[in-house]
């Protein structure tokens, strides 16, 4: 049974910590814990800790906002989302699944490398997914790949989960060209990965795709993802398109995700 926590956010002159350092301390048994936002482990552990956290305190919109703009882009193009298969990669613990039922999409398979993640959305959510796979996609075997291969994917889902190495370009890239031709993309990222002056890996790989005409962008919107700890909006872009080609090895190797 989920249960409500005692959350406080550290002191004021802390709240300018980048998005990835962010932390809170739980109150637990007369003890003060110190987790960091990004410590998904031992978030999932406490059941409903991660939805207290970042959709009741933060306001997060994210799995709703892209689901729904998805579910448009779709029906614009006259695709029936209950005849969708859609790998949703960083899964977590299902709470962009179980948006996607709410839309009739015919499969959902989750990927996570996150054990806790999968023990998670088992109890939270059971049934969210047809499968759920513990997997480092970075290094995915041949097994892996038939595996997948047999979903028969035309969507691939990524949300709140990129652009802070939590998922590296290079399992994106693999997961990209899971999809097949004229499949689907739908992610978030942070508006600033968008920037010329971002040169992260992830960052170089989606301007990458869109200059090469590897994706086609159907609906891209910028939208307010959370708030910080202060209370200041965080905005994110929300991407919608269809994939026109699979991502090249010398490409992976050019932004260095091969």
């Amino acid at each position: 049974m989920k249960r409500h926590y005692n959350i406080k956010f550290p002191a004021t002159e802390l709240h300018q910590l980048e998005q990835d350092e962010s932390f809170f301390y739980l109150i637990e048994d007369d003890e003060q814990i110190k987790l960091r936002f990004h410590d998904y482990g031992e978030i999932y552990k406490r059941p409903g800790l991660y939805e207290q956290l970042f959709y009741q305190r933060l306001k997060c919109s994210s799995p709703r906002k892209v689901c729904d703009i998805l579910a448009k882009v779709l029906q614009n193009n006259r695709v029936e989302m209950t005849e969708t298969r859609i790998l949703d990669l960083g899964a977590g613990n299902g709470m962009f699944g179980e948006q996607l039922h709410t839309v009739g999409v015919a499969r959902v398979i989750g990927v996570d490398i996150c054990e806790e993640a999968s023990e998670a959305c088992e109890r939270d959510r059971p049934g969210t997914y047809d499968a759920y796979y513990v997997r480092d996609f970075c290094d995915m075997d041949a097994a892996t790949h038939e595996d997948m291969s047999t979903w028969q994917i035309d969507c691939l889902s990524c949300v709140a989960a990129l652009g802070f190495g939590d998922i590296p370009a290079k399992a994106f890239a693999n997961a990209y060209n899971l999809v097949a031709p004229s499949g689907w993309v739908a992610f978030n990222i942070k508006e600033t990965f968008l920037l010329e002056s971002d040169t992260s890996g992830f960052s170089r790989l989606i301007k990458e795709l869109l200059v090469n005409d590897a994706l086609e962008v159907h609906h891209l919107e910028r939208y307010r993802h959370r708030i910080s700890i202060d209370g200041r909006p965080l905005f994110y872009y929300a991407l919608v398109g269809r994939k026109e080609s699979d991502i090249p090895h010398h490409l992976m190797n050019r932004i260095g995700c091969a």
